[in-house]
């Protein structure tokens, strides 16, 4: 499967779905009787719809989700298979159920490796989040248990698959997304012969449960970012800074954020690969690798199910002039691009780097963003025209030398988060690369700004890292926030403009609001 053909899309299943649906779960369910019937999935359909999940790649089913709703006090108690099937192998669905019941997940073996399942997972979560039930509940086969049955019970089996001792392809990866084993069950589902009919009833706790009420509102408010506070060093190799980047990818995966966030200029230290003598020859040089590292971190952005803004990079344009340009790879394979629009006198004198001349916010699936780069936080207007278009987060990759540049940017951050009412989030590099010229110092204190007001942080500093030190910063997001200051704030910025006397447009060339560049 080519990376550049890839395009996930999350949805509902619909009944229009059933013959791919089947060939899917007849492939992979080939042990254990194949596909149910269409008159099962299409009653499943009608009385749980939200319940029933896929990923598409441009149409193509790629992974299912199957859940229904069920009683807790009785579904967390021993049960077998059989006691959710009714009369035709009809799925019992309890629309009075207080938690959910995965019946199935599974994966096309095409897409395995991409951590679909972990996608769908979460997917599950957020449902059961949003519906305000107790757990989620699950019957989960042990299918490599047959080849241990001789020399131990299941009970041993679970227990060292725990310990990761063994590995068993359905509860090693329902422990690894946060189930926990809650009892064997026996004669769970006889036809499982590799199992031997054996299962564990696995449970994960909705810990914001709340029984007096039931929660309708769907929409995402929280959102993780991390940041990675670099360290430039000298590499020998592109694939040895795509090693150091995909660790932090995986690292800040693991804490399930929503957005993972690089310094501008991250990679230039490969420029130390080459001669030095023509800086100009140097920088070009290095935009030779844009590309790779557009798709390889991109695939990270798939495989690790997180957006990942991938610093800022070097572009060599269709016009042939260098560009300072950051990328967006989002966890369903598009890639959105933001150039720098301010070129400093140091990158427009020793590399010959051009201007943008575009600006854009971009539509995730965890709230819009905005990208500027270093230099252009320091231009009001540019945030100015983002927050018009409903931005909520502002994301500013940069690289200072001394701490009076890194003090320009961060204070003219903070102004921007105030003045806009949004969120930013500044992330940059440090240490000391004396054999690469222009890359000899790097002073950085990466931080997330807030607004200014009661809802906040006193001093609207949300996080931030230790300075100079090589470090990943986590914080947390509540995107209600932002709607609740700038309409009921102590003081309402963007609302009190005096658009009478004055207002800001953008001249020559047309405004693009989330459109995505690329497709991967």
């Amino acid at each position: 499967m080519s990376l550049e053909e890839l395009h996930l899309n999350l949805r509902n299943l619909t009944p229009e779905d059933y013959p791919q649906l089947k060939r899917l779960m007849d492939a992979v369910y080939d042990d254990i009787g194949g596909a149910w019937s269409k008159l099962t999935i299409d009653k499943l359909i009608g009385e749980f719809a939200d319940g029933q999940i896929i990923i598409e790649d441009d149409g193509k089913i790629v992974g299912v989700a199957l859940t229904v709703l069920v009683d807790y006090d009785r579904f967390s108690n021993p049960h077998k298979y059989d006691e959710l099937i009714g009369h035709r192998e009809i799925i019992l669905n309890d629309a009075n159920g207080d938690a959910l019941y995965g019946l199935d997940v599974l994966i096309d073996p095409a897409y395995r490796g991409y951590r679909l399942g972990r996608r769908l997972y979460e997917a599950r979560k957020d449902l059961c989040r949003s519906m305000n039930l107790r757990a989620i509940l699950a019957g989960g086969r042990i299918p490599n248990y047959h080849q241990h049955a001789d020399e131990m019970t299941p009970a041993e089996y679970i227990d060292r698959v725990a310990r990761k001792e063994f590995y068993d392809p359905i509860l090693s990866f329902q422990l690894a997304n946060d189930f926990l084993v809650k009892r064997l069950l026996t004669k769970y589902l006889p036809e499982d012969e590799k199992s031997m009919g054996y299962a564990t009833l696995l449970e994960w706790n909705n810990i914001l449960y709340e029984p007096a009420s039931r929660i309708i509102e769907t929409r995402r408010t929280q959102v993780r970012i991390g940041a990675v506070q670099w360290q430039m060093r000298e590499f020998d190799s592109v694939e040895a800074v795509l090693q150091q980047v995909e660790f932090y990818v995986d690292a800040i995966s693991d804490y399930q954020s929503d957005f993972a966030v690089f310094p501008e200029l991250f990679n230039t230290p490969l420029m130390g690969l080459t001669d030095q003598t023509d800086q100009v020859a140097a920088i070009q040089f290095l935009a030779g690798f844009t590309e790779r590292f557009k798709t390889e971190i991109s695939r990270m952005a798939v495989s690790y199910n997180i957006n990942i803004v991938a610093g800022s990079m070097v572009e060599l344009g269709e016009d042939g002039k260098l560009y300072n340009v950051a990328y967006l790879c989002h966890r369903d394979g598009g890639i959105d691009r933001q150039a720098k629009l301010h070129i400093t006198p140091q990158e427009r004198r020793d590399w010959v780097v051009e201007g943008g001349d575009e600006l854009q916010v971009f539509e995730t699936d965890a709230g819009r963003v905005g990208i500027l780069i270093c230099y252009d936080v320091e231009f009001p207007e540019l945030p100015r025209l983002l927050a018009e278009q409903d931005m909520d987060i502002l994301i500013v990759p940069f690289w200072t030398d001394t701490k009076n540049s890194y003090l320009r940017v961060r204070h003219c951050a903070q102004a921007r988060a105030i003045e806009n009412e949004c969120y930013v989030v500044v992330c940059g590099s440090v240490g000391n690369v004396p054999s690469i010229e222009n890359l000899d110092i790097q002073y950085a204190q990466s931080s997330v700004f807030s607004p200014s007001d009661f809802a906040f942080p006193h001093d609207a500093v949300l996080s931030e890292t230790t300075p100079n030190t090589e470090m990943v910063m986590f914080s947390d997001l509540d995107l209600t926030k932002l709607k609740l200051v700038r309409s009921e704030g102590a003081v309402t910025n963007l609302k009190d403009r005096r658009l009478d006397l004055f207002d800001l447009r953008l001249r020559d060339w047309s405004w693009k609001s989330g459109a995505r560049q690329e497709e991967n």
